[in-house]
Formats: structure tokens, C-alpha cells, sequence
């Protein structure tokens, strides 16, 4: 199965700023959400942020104000701008895109996770 493609990720220190990437050219369908998840060692994935098809963006409570999600429908990319980081935003970044496929008598909706990037935040 075709999976989203993640980039960008690196260590960084407190203060500073990483670019993350996510390349879904591959994959079918309309893309109704697509989003940025993470998991710390020991601790859930939580969703850091997503944007719908229509262009409603959500962000989780820690990074308001810091981190900016985009996408490029015509490309089938997606973009999360970190800013302002912290120790605690030490993680594997992971793209989730859900899309919906149809067809002659057929329609399906997948949701695909990527490999993740990780992004470390030293003091």
C-alpha cells in the first residue's frame, strides 16, 4: 500500500525552527483530511494538527500560536512550520492523510499513516 512520505525532520534547539514535509503524490483519491500526529517515547500519538479539503484547519493546545499547518491540493503535499520549539515537542512527527476513493459502484474511504520523521529539541 502506498503510503504518505515524510521529510524534514532533524534536531533543533530550544527556541528554534524546523520545516516539515509531507509528499502524498502518490496516493489516490480526494484527500478530506490530511494531518500531523505525534508520539513521544512512552506516550500516545496525539494530533498536533489537521485541515480539512475545505480548509479548517485544527491545532492541538500546545502549539497554538507556534506551529502552522499548510497544503498544496495540486501537489498533494502537506506542510507543518514549527517555530518557537520546546524540549517537549521532542517526537516522531507522523503524516496522516484520509482519503476517499470512487468508482463505478464503489467508493472507500482509506486513511493512511506515514513512516514519521523525528524531530529532537535539545535544551
Amino acid at each position: 500500500q502506498v503510503r504518505p512520505v515524510e521529510s524534514g525532520g532533524g534536531s533543533v534547539q530550544a527556541g528554534g525552527s524546523l520545516r516539515l514535509s509531507c509528499s502524498a503524490s502518490q496516493i489516490a483519491g480526494t484527500f478530506l483530511v490530511m494531518a500531523w500526529y505525534r508520539q513521544a517515547p512512552g506516550k500516545e500519538r496525539t494530533l498536533v494538527a489537521d485541515i480539512t479539503s475545505a480548509g479548517v484547519i485544527t491545532y492541538g493546545d500546545s502549539v497554538k500560536g507556534r506551529f502552522t499547518i499548510s497544503r498544496d491540493s495540486a501537489k498533494k503535499t502537506l506542510s507543518l512550520e514549527m517555530n518557537s520549539l520546546k524540549v517537549d515537542d521532542t517526537a516522531v512527527y507522523i503524516c496522516y492523510i484520509r482519503t476517499f476513493i470512487s468508482g463505478f459502484g464503489y467508493q472507500n474511504v482509506d486513511e493512511l499513516w506515514g513512516q514519521g520523521t523525528q524531530v529532537t529539541v535539545g535544551e
